[in-house]
């Protein structure tokens, strides 16, 4: 099943999304989607006090993704969150956009988010951290 979400994906025209912050998308008729296995700095006010935040600068995570994605995405679907959310791998322009968030450490690889390690697999093979 999955092997044909991803084949569906790929054939999928590239949808219009936007970037809610470094790491999750607004995307029509989907809703909103997160990328598998990385966090990035949360937007002012909205890392909950106890939890440990990625570090960096939100604004610069954000704008890093909505240029990633400018041209529009594609999203092959994994799992759903605690949320509701999509979680996905979401590519733009052939590459993987979570794989560019980390090679310009714009976001952190978090191992148990990475659904049997498919991201970690993706981007080593790309060269990314």
């Amino acid at each position: 099943m999955i092997l044909s979400i991803l084949l569906l994906s790929i054939w999928t025209p590239a949808i219009q999304c936007v970037a809610i912050d470094g790491d999750t998308l607004r995307c029509p008729e989907i809703g909103r989607v997160r990328l598998l296995g990385i966090d990035a700095p949360e937007m002012p006010g909205h890392c909950r006090k106890g939890r440990d935040c990625a570090p960096g600068d939100p604004h610069s995570s954000k704008a890093s993704l909505a240029r990633l994605i400018r041209a529009g995405v594609t999203i092959a679907p994994v799992t759903r969150d605690r949320y509701g959310r999509t979680v996905a791998q979401v590519y733009a322009g052939g590459r993987n956009v979570a794989c560019e968030q980390l090679r310009v450490e714009l976001a952190v690889y978090i191992e148990r988010w990475d659904t049997g390690r498919r991201l970690a697999k993706e981007c080593r093979q790309h060269h990314a951290p």
